[in-house]
């Protein structure tokens, strides 16, 4: 299919997330009626595929389906999805399009480390950079931070951190539009000789750096929403645990309120005079407003999307997709890298490891 050059293309694997491929189509068909026009690459089995686009013919229009045999399940270790899904699944075909200039990004709600671990063989990660990581929005009291690894590397050593907080930093400056940006690492306390060797090692980097960003040290879990920091960095365990309890917390809040509203008539006659900002809040709360997390530091843009996302949900991934693909984020993040001692970093980080042993 011939891309028209005024319009972006995506390649979406149809075929991962729990409820795919139909919150995966009428995702679609939600980005399609409320973004930009774009054309999508659809990878996934096409007679599982056929009854959703009947369904929603305006991303049959907008769409090529390309037949994949195999769906990468969520419950498969990265050595099985890598032996069965290796050129022959919706996943590895999605991110192949993107890799042949098919496509301008790659969304896809499936298998976590499978995303990872194929983006990785497929794309290859930016110079200097060990490993991509997930990097989301959260919201604050002050305004979006962008908080990562939220899943795609369990144990990141002090390099990894370090990378991901200058990583972290020019996403910062390019979304969020701070120069400055003040990054901080997640701990179990403030104090300096609290937490991992990994996390007191990039710590410790971070602080005699040269960076273009201010590093603030160490912070706790509530400072998540206090609008401290604009970037935080955590390896990608403790990030994934901490972004889900946030949403199951936002949604126990929603749940709790409306509980109360409907208890009354008097909460009920209440309401209607602060509906609006009520809808405002829930929205604020919304988990699935949120979804869409960046792969940074690999060559080419790929978004991942909550593998249980409702249409909303990976609506919003698309949307993510769409707006970092206009911005340059790739290109962005290249160039900030360009500018940092990033041999520096690995060097020390080597003479620190011989230390230890």
């Amino acid at each position: 299919m011939a891309i028209r050059r005024n319009i972006p293309t995506v390649a979406v694997d149809a075929m991962g997330g729990d409820d795919a491929p139909g919150a995966i189509i009428a995702g679609i068909n939600q980005c399609l009626k409320e973004e930009q026009p774009f054309k999508v690459l659809l990878h996934g089995d096409e007679q599982q595929l056929e009854p959703f686009l009947d369904a929603y013919p305006l991303v049959r229009e907008a769409s090529t389906v390309k037949h994949a045999d195999i769906a990468i399940t969520m419950d498969e270790t990265l050595s099985q999805a890598l032996r069965r899904g290796r050129k022959t699944s919706s996943m590895w075909n999605a991110i192949s399009d993107l890799n042949e200039g098919n496509a301008q990004m790659a969304v896809s709600a499936g298998n976590t480390g499978a995303l990872l671990a194929m983006s990785n063989l497929i794309l290859g990660t930016m110079e200097g950079i060990e490993r991509p990581a997930l990097a989301v929005l959260f919201p604050s009291v002050r305004s979006d931070v962008v908080f990562l690894d939220v899943g795609a590397n369990l144990r990141p050593s002090s390099l990894q951190l370090a990378q991901f907080a200058i990583m972290g930093a020019a996403y910062a400056r390019m979304i969020l539009g701070i120069e400055t940006p003040r990054v901080a690492l997640l701990n179990i306390g403030i104090e300096e000789v609290k937490g991992t060797k990994a996390i007191r090692d990039a710590a410790q980097w971070l602080q005699n750096a040269n960076l273009p960003m201010e590093f603030h040290g160490f912070v706790e879990g509530n400072d998540l929403t206090n609008g401290l920091c604009d970037v935080i960095v955590t390896g990608g365990f403790t990030g994934n645990v901490a972004l889900k309890t946030a949403e199951g917390a936002a949604d126990f809040i929603a749940y709790l309120m409306r509980s109360i509203i409907k208890r009354s008539m008097l909460a009920r006659f209440g309401y209607l005079f602060m509906r609006d900002a009520f809808d405002m809040l829930w929205r604020k709360m919304e988990p699935q407003e949120f979804n869409g997390g960046v792969m940074l530091g690999l060559n080419r843009l790929v978004v991942k999307s909550h593998g249980h996302a409702t249409s909303t949900g990976f609506s919003s991934a698309l949307g993510v997709a769409l707006e970092m693909s206009n911005l340059g984020l790739v290109d962005h993040v290249k160039s900030d890298l360009q500018n940092v001692d990033l041999q520096a970093l690995e060097t020390q980080a080597n003479a620190t490891n011989s230390m230890d042993e």
